[in-house]
């Protein structure tokens, strides 16, 4: 059972890393050292530095936005755009294989 996800960053790199399914887009990067999350709050949605933009063909494979995360979006360091979700509530289905964006900054 795993899954899988494409991470670009601001500048056009790009890395694809697998995980188990369960796991959050958050704690893959985390996992593999990703630069680009930074994960204060280790998920807990208290920080919003876990910010990413999901490839808008990727959106209806995620849950949708909770009321809490749609409050958090508001205060991430790069403004918030109507692809942007928090890594941590990003939870993996088996097969599942999404591409998302890491802003320039997340502090």
């Amino acid at each position: 059972m795993s899954a899988q996800v494409t991470y670009t960053s601001s500048t056009g790199e790009q890395v694809t890393y697998e995980g188990a399914a369960g796991e959050s887009v958050m704690q893959i990067a985390m996992h593999h050292g990703l630069r680009g999350i930074i994960a204060e709050c280790g998920g807990s949605m208290s920080c919003s530095t876990c910010h990413v933009f999901v490839d808008e063909d990727d959106l209806e494979l995620l849950p949708p936005v909770s009321e809490l995360e749609d409050e958090m979006l508001d205060t991430t360091a790069v403004d918030r755009e109507p692809n942007s979700r928090l890594s941590c509530q990003l939870v993996l289905a088996d097969g599942c294989w999404i591409h998302v964006t890491t802003p320039e900054s997340q502090m």
